[in-house]
């Protein structure tokens, strides 16, 4: 009975490890044609707080993706129990 009872809780702190949420919701859009180019930029933390020199920003996803004219902005929002999390930020356009 105990080995049962340690076995499911093994199982449920994997499970709940293994568990993430991913959020994409939409930052900006422009008049712009929609185009055929996609830039993105990525920035994983630690604990919620800790970015090493990370850059997410509109900019660098744009450079990416060899973006003149940006035509929407979008935001992906990964966490893994908030202790990883990762912000990718995805541009579209010309």
């Amino acid at each position: 009975m105990i080995k049962t009872i340690k076995m499911f809780a093994i199982l449920l702190s994997v499970v709940a490890m293994m568990s993430s949420c991913a959020l994409t919701l939409p930052v900006n859009a422009t008049s712009n044609p929609i185009g055929n180019k996609v830039g993105t930029a990525v920035a994983t933390g630690y604990l919620g707080i800790l970015f090493f020199d990370e850059d997410a920003s509109i900019r660098t996803a744009a450079k990416n993706g060899g973006i003149t004219k940006i035509s929407t902005v979008d935001i992906k929002q990964t966490s893994l129990l908030n202790i990883v999390v990762t912000y990718e930020t995805i541009v579209t356009g010309e």
